[in-house]
This record gives structure tokens, sequence and C-alpha cells, in this order.
């Protein structure tokens, strides 16, 4: 039931508020020779096992968060980052990476600066420059990188857009005379260089800008570099490995140190390991057994993979094991969207009382318990400021159907209310939904479940889904640890409703006031009061049950006995931090 991957369409921006549908990474075992963990001469290498597949290396096409807390570790800066995995009290804490600090805004907030760290170099070499950045940022317009990768830099910068939503400005291959001129003037306006400072001017305030950032789309890219659609899988290194050979699909490739990067000019990575061998089409469940059983060739191993449910209490269960893996939060979060337009979901108090009825600690168990899942009080993950751990309706997590049934019977509908439930069928989800069915069911609800094989978030944000669901199954993880790359996406109709289907405001929840109040947010200045400002709006939203949290994951990520500096990193989304990994 979780999601790696995501895609974000082209939007008009509104004071930081992005919504993205959230698709399936496509998963296929692929065959592969066992290799040694360590080369011929001796050195030490870490081999890196993951199921895969790898979609592209290339910094603007990429989606995957998985694939990004790889890269940005291992070959890929960015102007900002996050503390190392070890060191968890400062993982929410922005540093500077590239850029000598986090970044200096206007007092409007409209304009950010960057100033470009001495000493950063390409695998070749040059130094990384102002140019670099500007010119990686420029790639994200053209294609194939506006459809494939992220697009933060088309919905957050001040460059025109067409009616369509796409922008005016086509990437730094369409030239510079006519409509394509007008579009690399209004670039440059928006993103300009002087000496080793990089500024972008905005379409919207914004007071988190400098996190976003972080995110791939906004890394350099070296021009002479540049193979555009043809270099999926090229490596042009600024950080401290390089890519050895081609990259294999289904197989992988080698990571080797780059003589180019100099510790001094790195604030955040610290490896020690000579290589890191990626080693695509793991299994998950054989990459655990694998590391479990801890033989020669796998002493110096680590999973990019959480193990399956089935095996997670085997591993903390044990001491020798549990020494050597990690139990992180992921950030995807479960959650339920609450019909608030039609049928009986339009009355607060039946929203309430199916909130009230919830069981999560019985919807945690049929994830695989207490190392797979944590019962969820909010849709904000608990890594993300503004996330406060707090049951606003005084529910208790495996819910209270005497007072569910108090709540309905105030809301004057007939009991048993019935509700139709839509949800993304698979055999675990299956499960997860029976359970609460059995607590909704109790409190008063009949219960209609319609399970959805394909095209599960297509299909219920469909229009016609308006009409043949009340509570619609979803999820979502924020995309740096801010609650505004999560209410926004999720409740701002702006963003969302339209006469063709609901994006991801699901429940089609529409309020001038809540969205009135987010554009107030994302233009705080202060971010401990802008992430209290978040809090409350989260709570007035559970409070009137226009959604329901569920659940956030965890992951089990184990390591060989020979592996050094294991850890995951909850800011980048809980995947396995290679930032300081090594040998024995």
């Amino acid at each position: 039931m979780t999601d790696s991957t995501r895609r974000l369409p082209a939007l008009t921006a509104v004071a930081g508020a992005l919504v993205a549908p959230v698709v399936v990474a496509g998963c296929s075992a692929v065959s592969f020779e066992r290799t040694s963990s360590t080369t011929d001469d001796g050195d030490a290498t870490v081999t890196a096992m993951s199921l895969g597949p790898v979609t592209t290396w290339d910094p603007q096409r990429m989606t995957s968060t998985k694939d990004m807390a790889f890269a940005g570790r291992v070959f890929m800066r960015t102007l900002t980052t996050f503390p190392a995995g070890p060191d968890a009290a400062a993982q929410g804490r922005l540093v500077g990476d590239l850029a000598t600090d986090t970044g200096r805004p206007s007092k409007d907030l409209k304009t950010w600066s960057f100033t470009l760290r001495d000493g950063v170099s390409w695998q070749d070499g040059s130094a990384v420059t102002c140019e670099d950045v500007r010119y990686g940022v420029a790639r994200s317009f053209g294609e194939p990188f506006a459809t494939d990768g992220l697009n933060y830099p088309l919905a957050a910068l001040d460059i025109p857009k067409k009616a369509d939503g796409t922008s005016i400005y086509r990437g730094p291959w369409a030239g510079t005379s006519g409509a394509a001129g007008a579009g690399a003037k209004a670039f440059d306006k928006a993103v300009s260089c002087k000496d080793r400072t990089i500024s972008f001017r905005l379409t919207e305030p914004r007071g988190d800008f400098n996190q976003m950032v972080s995110l791939a789309p906004f890394a350099p890219f070296k021009k002479s570099a540049d193979k555009r659609g043809d270099g999926t899988y090229a490596v042009f290194s600024n950080g401290p490995y390089l890519l050895k050979g081609p990259w294999d699909q289904g197989t992988g490739g080698t990571f080797e140190r780059n003589p180019r990067w100099q510790q001094a000019s790195d604030p955040v990575r610290r490896p020690t390991a000579e290589r890191i061998r990626y080693q695509e089409g793991v299994e998950s469940q054989t990459a655990a057994q694998r590391i479990m059983a801890d033989e020669k060739d796998n002493q110096r191993a680590v999973a990019l993979d959480s193990a399956p449910p089935a095996m997670q209490h085997s591993i903390t269960g044990s001491d020798t094991l549990r020494a050597r893996s990690v139990n992180p939060h992921l950030g995807l979060v479960d959650y339920l969207a609450l019909n608030v337009g039609s049928g009986p979901m339009a009355k607060e108090k039946a929203r309430q009382a199916l909130a009230v009825a919830t069981n999560r600690e019985g919807y945690v168990a049929a994830l695989g318990g207490s190392t797979a899942a944590s019962p969820a009080l909010s849709v904000v993950g608990r890594s993300v400021p503004g996330h406060e751990e707090v049951d606003v309706l005084r529910s208790g997590l495996r819910g209270d159907a005497a007072a569910a049934r108090s709540l309905l019977t105030e809301s004057g509908l007939t009991l048993p209310v019935k509700v139709r439930v839509a949800y993304r069928s698979t055999p675990t989800a299956d499960k997860a939904m029976a359970a609460l069915k059995n607590g909704w069911e109790a409190g008063g609800f009949q219960v209609l479940l319609q399970p959805v094989e394909k095209d599960y978030f297509a299909t219920v944000s469909s229009a016609k889904r308006t009409r043949q669901s009340d509570v619609i199954w979803a999820n979502w993880a924020a995309d740096w640890p801010s609650a505004s790359t999560v209410l926004p996406p999720l409740f701002d109709s702006r963003l969302n409703l339209t006469s063709s289907g609901s994006g991801r405001d699901l429940g089609r929840f529409s309020d001038a006031r809540v969205n009135a109040r987010m554009s107030e947010i994302s233009a705080m200045a202060d971010p401990a009061a802008r992430e209290k400002a978040w809090g409350e709006l989260d709570r007035g939203l559970l409070q009137r049950g226009v959604y329901v949290p569920l659940a956030q994951y965890r992951g089990v990520f184990t390591a060989g006995s020979a592996v050094t500096g294991l850890a995951a990193n909850e800011a980048l989304g809980g995947w396995v931090d290679l930032a300081r990994v090594g040998v024995r």
C-alpha cells in the first residue's frame, strides 16, 4: 500500500500550494549475479541491494524519493540539504550544501538568493558555478524533463504560464527568437547569477523555498556534459562518488570515490567506503535474508528496501540483528478523504462519527504491526514540523463505538448509516479495510467496501466518483519537512477542484477561508510561527472531520556486520542515508 514516486502536474502557483497525483513505481524481479563485497585489490566496497528499477539518474528527470535519497548522498549535491542520518535530533534542520548557508530571502519572501561555496568541483575538476545551477533549473522546463520530472521550478518561479498551465519558457534549447525569446527573457529575470550568487524570483511569497531547492530539479548540471534525453543513466558527479563504467538496467553499477571531491567543501557527507556497488533486481526478502545470514559476501551489504513485514519482528526481536538495523518512520501516511459535498458525509456529525469509530490499531495490525506502521493522528507525518500528536476528537486508537453512535444520532441520520468506501485493493489492503469496516459497523454504519484494482488515483479523482463513493482511501508524503507540502496539495480547492475531477482533494473539500489562510501561512517568514499555524489549521480540519488519518508507514533496513554508519533519515523520506556509510 505504499507509493515512492510522484509526479507534479503543471499548476498555477498559489502561495506555495502544490498538488501531485501519487503514482506507483513499477517493480519487477530481475535476475542478477552474486558478487563479492570486496574488489580483487582488497578495497572496501559497500554493496547496496535494491529491487529497483531505477528509472533515471538525471536530476531533472528524477521523481523517486528513494532514488533522490541515494543520489543526493552519493553524486548529486543541491543548494541546501538536511544533516546526515546519525544526527537524529537535527534531521529536520536545513543546512547549506552547495550554498554557504540556507539562503537569504527578500522582505516579501518573493526573492531568494544563495551563494555557492568555494572548492566544489565536478568529476572533471572544473568548478561548480552559479551558471551550472542556473542551467540545471533551466533543463527542468525543456523536454523530456518538463514531462518526466518534478516541476517545482515551473510552479514556483515567476515565469508566465499558458492557459494549459505549461510555461512560456521551453528550456535552454528552445532558442531566443519569437515566442521562445519571450520565454528565455522571462527565465533570465526569474533566475539570475551574479558572480557566485544565484537569485530566484518567485510568483508568490514562499517562506520555505530554501527547502524546495534541496530537491533534484534544482541541482546543477554542467552544460558540456548534457546528453539531454539520451543521458537517462549518465552521471556527472559533484559528490563523493562517480559512476565507474555504464549503468546496467536490471543489474546496476558501481560508484567509486570521486578524486575531485573535497571534504572541506562538504559539510554533510563523511563516507569512508571506497566503492558503493548498487545491485539492482534484488527482492526485499532476498536482501534481508542474505544480510541476516551475514555470510562473507554480504557482511558489507546494506538493503535500500525495507524488509517485508513478515520478517521485521525477527529482525527487531534479535539483539544482534537489531544492532545492525534501523526502523524509521517513512514519509508516507494513509488517510481517508470524506466526501463533504454529498451523501451522509456532507453532515459534519456523521464525518466525526466515522472518525471516532475508526480502529487505527486494527488497521496497523493488518499492515504488519508496530514495526511496519504506527497509528496516525494527522496526515502531517511525525518528522514534519507542525505535526501534532493530538487525538482531536478523543476517539482513542481503537475507536469509540458508543461515541460514534451518539454522534450519528445527533446528525439526524437513520442508523445504520450506509457508506461506500473506495480503496486500492491488494491482499494487505483488503485485510486492513476489513478491520476498519468492523469498527465502523459497531459504531452505527453499514459499510460497502469498493475495491479498485487498476488506475486507482485516476479512478477515484474523476468527477463521477463524487456520486459513487462517500469515503475514499488515499496516502501522501511531504516532499520536504514542511506541512506546506501536505495540507495545501490535499485541501486547497483552488488547486484541485474542476468540473472534470477532484485532483488530490478527493473529498472535494472547499472553504474559501481555509484557502486564504493557507496563502497567509505560506507567506510567513518565521519558520516556528509558520509551522505552528499549519498545526492549528490541521486541527481545524480534523475537528470538522474533513479527513481521517490512519497510519504512517515504517521501514526496517538492515546491514551486514561489517557496515558502519547505517542510518535512515526521516527528512529524506525515511530512506537509508548513505552520507557516512563505510566498512570495518
